[in-house]
């Protein structure tokens, strides 16, 4: 049974999780380290801008990776979602399959430069949101 306690954290302390996520994707290829660790990273930086954007309005979200189901249920709540950003879908499997050997083919470089401009593309997305004012809070200003 989900829990009733709120989601802990801020849209702001989110989107600063998911800014770090894809500082952290931007880094040069350490010695040692797969260009899929990397894009781990860049997946992790959209699914924390997409849970910002669900913080910032209020809403529930599952604890899932999986960006496609987040940005569907964003929609559901009526949320227009930008072409740009829903393509960040294809970023799920480098949090599911692409974290074990042998389950996803290795990362090339044209990849990696793919799933980090994604990351980057939802993260300014999710700054655009949180700049928003939420529905609903206008009228709660002017009373």
């Amino acid at each position: 049974m989900p829990s009733a306690d709120p989601i802990p954290g801020s849209p702001q302390q989110w989107l600063a999780r998911a800014r770090a996520d894809l500082a952290l994707a931007r880094v040069p290829l350490p010695q040692g380290a797969l260009l899929e660790d990397l894009c781990l990273h860049a997946q992790q930086a959209a699914e924390k801008a997409v849970k910002a954007v669900y913080q910032r309005r209020g809403w529930r979200f599952k604890y899932v990776h999986d960006i496609e189901e987040l940005l569907t249920a964003l929609t559901r709540h009526g949320l227009a979602i930008p072409p740009s950003v829903t393509q960040a879908a294809v970023l799920t499997d480098y949090a599911t399959i692409g974290r074990y050997p042998g389950r996803l083919e290795p990362v090339t470089t044209q990849e990696y430069d793919e799933a980090v401009a994604l990351a980057a593309t939802v993260v300014a997305w999710a700054g655009t949101e949180l700049a928003k004012p939420c529905p609903g809070t206008q009228e709660k200003e002017s009373k």
